[in-house]
Order: C-alpha cells, then structure tokens, then sequence
C-alpha cells in the first residue's frame, strides 16, 4: 500500500516556549525534525549573554509521509498543535526552503528578525505585569513599546507594554 505523499517537510505549530520539548520529542521516536534557532541577547535585565532561540516562535518542521499512524504520533507529541496546511489537508513546505534555513541559522552571521503586528491582531502578554491578559494591538509607540486593549467587563482599558512582552495569538482564540 503507498502513502499519501513522498516523505517532504511539513511545519508543526507547537504550544507557546514549547519548540524544543516537541522537538526532542520528535526526535526521541526516531522522526526527522528540525528546529531553526538564532543567537539573541537576552531580555533579562540582569544577564547581558547570548541565548539560542527558535527562529520562528511556535513552529518548528518535521518530515513525514503523513501515513494516519505518523500524522498520529506526531501530534501526539507533548507540546503539538498541528500541522499547518489548509482545508485540504497539511501543506508541505518545499525542501529547498528548509535547506535555506538551515544553512542562513548554520553561518555565524547577526539573523535580524521580527513581525509587525496590524491593528486588531490578538495578542497576549506573555512577560511583566500583566502576564496571561489577553488584547487586541492597537499602535506601535515607538522605542519597542506598543499599545493593548484590554476588555474586563464590557469596557476597554488600554495598556502600554514591551513588543517583546506579547505574543501574536490565532484570531479563533478570542
């Protein structure tokens, strides 16, 4: 019996901080994944050292012939969402894109990054203050601060944050 697709990278959006869990999960049943990870400095106020994380917050790519027992025990990995793809089904991811990462994350070059968020997207905060509060982005501020609204009780309440405090939430999530 063949399968549904040659065997092709596919991306796997994981639970928020939980790239690296679902990656070695991944790799401990013998599956083929990669986890692009750059060098930033870190956030904390207190260290000034250089850290490794994902390239792509929430993703990391896995290859698979999407047999029914694979796509199951992929997403019965701990910290596993989905795989991206459409109403048809998963959408594989081209192998030339996926050797590009790997050799942009393998040179020792600065790796700039970032995402600019529209207004209306759902964020939550995810560091400082209001950890867990869920928002809607509103402007950028300048100096990497941003502006959030807040509903609680029927009202808005607008907040300023860090950029680097929210994460860009699914719309079906709010």
């Amino acid at each position: 019996m063949g399968t549904p697709y040659p065997r092709t990278w596919f991306v796997l959006h994981t639970r928020s901080r939980f790239e690296t869990v679902v990656h070695e999960g991944l790799i401990k049943k013998s599956m083929e994944a990669f986890l692009p990870k750059i060098k930033v400095k870190s956030k904390r106020r207190d260290r000034k050292i250089m850290i490794n994380v994902p390239l792509f917050s929430g993703y990391l790519f896995v290859k698979t012939d999407l047999n029914p027992a694979e796509h199951i025990e992929i997403l019965k990995t701990t910290g596993a969402v989905r795989l991206i793809g459409n109403k048809d089904g998963p959408v594989a991811v081209p192998d030339d894109a996926v050797n590009s990462i790997k050799i942009l994350v393998g040179g020792n070059n600065e790796i700039t990054t970032g995402r600019h968020l529209k207004k209306g997207d759902p964020v939550m905060v995810v560091n400082g203050p209001f950890t867990g509060v869920q928002g809607v982005f509103v402007r950028y501020r300048g100096q990497g601060r941003l502006v959030v609204n807040i509903e609680a009780l029927g009202q808005f309440a607008s907040v300023d944050v860090s950029e680097d405090d929210v994460e860009i939430l699914p719309k079906i999530l709010l």
